[in-house]
C-alpha cells in the first residue's frame, strides 16, 4: 500500500478538553474513504510524503522516510491558538515501497491534486526533495492554465541532470525540461561549494536567479524582499520548498546534507512572511528533515514551529 492514514496514536499529550493543543485539534482523515468537500476552503492540512529514496539514489544518508511521522510528534503538544472556524486535517501518508520512486511520486501528484482541488492549503512533509517534481506536477494538473513559479530556502540547486534514474537532486531539472520556459524557479540560500560549476550553468542559461548563503540574511532583507517581489510578478502563483538542510547545521542537525554555514531561522521566518504578503503562496513543503541524525529533535521542532508559523499566517 503507498497510502496509509495517520495513526491517531501520533497526536498525543497534555489533556484539556478545551482544544488548548494541536493533538485535540488535528483531525486524521483517510483521503481515500473520507469526503474533505466540505472542508473546502475551511482547514488547513499536512499530508507526508515518507519516501527516502531519492536521496539513497543521490548517494544520501536515508532515514528522511521517517521525518513526517517524527514531526507530527513534535506538532501534537503545540498551544492551538487556531480560530475554531479553522479545521486541521492529517491526510496521511504516501510511502514508497520497493524503490518504486517514479510510481510514489505518480500516486503524489494525484494526491496533491485532490488536495488543491478542494482548495485546502497543505503543507507537506517530506521526504526527499524528489518531492519537489510530483508536488509542482500536482499543482500544474489543479491548476493547469497557471504560472506557477518555485521558491526554494536551500543550499543546493537540485538541478542536476538525470543520467541512470531522478532522484533527489534532479527535481527542477526534471522540471525545467517538461516545461520549458514556463518553469519559473528562484532558490535562496545557495551554497557555492554545494554546487558544481554545471549546476551554476544550467541556472544561469535558464535565467533561475539565486541569492548566496551569504546573501540570504536578515541584515541582508531589502535584496531578499526585491528578489522575493520581482518573482512574485512573473507568475501567478507561488509554491514554496523549505529543505532543511539549507539551515546551519547549528540549529538543524537532523538533515540528508548538514552544513554549517546554512542560513538562520530569522531570515527564513521573515521571507515567508514576505512570500505571503504577495498573496499569490499555494502550496509548500517541508523536505530533506533526516531523524536519525537528528539531536533531542531540535530539527523536527524546527519543521513544526515552520508549519505553525506558516498556518498561523495563512488562517489571518
Amino acid at each position: 500500500m503507498i497510502y496509509k492514514k495517520t495513526k491517531e496514536s501520533l497526536y498525543t499529550g497534555r489533556q484539556s478538553n478545551k482544544l488548548l493543543y494541536l493533538h485535540e485539534k488535528i483531525k486524521c482523515v483517510n483521503l481515500e474513504q473520507d469526503s474533505i468537500a466540505s472542508y473546502k476552503k475551511s482547514a488547513l492540512g499536512i499530508l507526508g510524503y515518507a519516501c527516502d529514496e531519492g536521496v539513497k539514489r543521490n548517494l544520501g544518508r536515508p532515514g528522511a522516510a521517517d521525518a513526517p511521522d517524527t514531526v507530527r510528534k513534535m506538532l501534537a503538544p503545540l498551544s492551538n491558538h487556531f480560530p475554531d472556524s479553522i479545521n486541521i486535517l492529517d491526510f496521511g501518508n504516501i510511502e514508497c515501497h520497493n524503490s518504486q520512486l517514479e510510481e510514489t511520486q505518480s500516486f503524489s501528484s494525484d494526491k496533491i491534486k485532490q488536495i488543491i482541488d478542494n482548495q485546502i492549503f497543505t503543507c507537506i512533509i517530506g521526504g526527499g526533495h524528489d518531492l519537489g517534481y510530483s508536488h509542482y506536477k500536482g499543482i500544474k494538473k489543479a491548476l493547469p492554465n497557471k504560472t506557477i513559479g518555485v521558491i526554494n530556502f536551500d543550499a543546493h540547486f537540485d538541478l542536476r541532470p538525470v543520467e541512470e534514474s531522478p532522484n533527489s537532486g534532479t527535481p527542477f531539472y526534471q522540471l525545467m525540461q517538461e516545461y520549458g520556459k514556463d518553469f519559473k524557479y528562484l532558490c535562496l540560500g545557495i551554497q557555492k561549494e554545494s554546487n558544481n560549476k554545471e549546476l551554476f550553468d544550467i541556472a544561469k542559461s535558464n535565467q533561475f536567479k539565486h541569492l548566496y548563503n551569504h546573501e540570504f540574511t536578515i541584515d541582508n532583507f531589502s535584496v531578499v524582499s526585491e528578489e522575493i517581489k520581482r518573482f512574485a510578478s512573473q507568475v501567478d502563483s507561488i509554491y514554496l520548498t523549505i529543505d532543511m538542510d539549507g539551515f546551519s547545521s547549528a540549529i538543524a542537525p537532523g538533515v540528508s546534507a548538514p552544513s554549517p554555514l546554512g542560513f538562520d531561522v530569522a531570515i527564513a521566518i521573515r521571507a515567508i512572511e514576505e512570500i505571503f504578503s504577495t498573496k499569490k503562496l499555494i502550496a509548500v513543503d517541508i523536505v530533506e528533515l533526516n531523524p536519525k541524525y537528528d539531536i533531542d529533535h531540535c530539527t523536527a521542532r524546527l519543521a513544526a514551529r515552520l508549519i505553525y508559523k506558516i498556518f498561523e499566517l495563512k488562517s489571518k
